[in-house]
């Protein structure tokens, strides 16, 4: 099972968003947001809690295929998320994130003993490429002892 397949599968919000898991890799994770007017907010565009859901589940998916592997003795948890909202976004919007510290650096904090913390940037994009957000979300390794 692919990282963006376990998300779905366990996720409600993913799955209700009908998110689309293009890429999740530990240097980045992509994913769309269909163009679906249930969703669309009051200017005909994805509302702006639908970008926000999109974007930290790109985060999160990106922080599961880095250290998916440290699963057995820590839990990743979202510390707080910043969005900004740049340009109208209209139709499909794909989220891309990116982790901000080197996976080592982070793993020697959790061994160490200590509950790292590292940022993951987000831009958000419209088909046509313009960036309509950016978000970053803070992220932790919660050891489980």
């Amino acid at each position: 099972m692919t990282v963006g397949e376990m998300l779905v599968a366990t996720v409600p919000m993913a799955r209700t968003l009908n998110l689309e898991f293009l890429e999740t890799t530990a240097e980045r994770a992509v994913v769309r947001l269909p163009d679906q007017a249930e969703y669309h907010n009051h200017v005909g565009g994805p509302h702006a809690g639908a970008m926000f859901t999109l974007a930290e589940s790109a985060s999160g998916a990106s922080v599961i295929a880095a250290f998916g592997d440290q699963m057995s003795r820590a839990v990743p948890l979202a510390v707080k998320a910043e969005i900004g909202y740049k340009k109208l976004a209209m139709g499909e919007v794909t989220a891309t994130a990116t982790l901000g510290r080197p996976i080592a650096e982070v793993v020697a904090q959790l061994d160490a003993g200590e509950r790292p913390e590292f940022p993951v940037a987000i831009e958000i994009r419209r088909a046509d490429g313009a960036v309509t957000g950016e978000m970053t979300v803070v992220w932790t390794l919660r050891p489980n002892s």
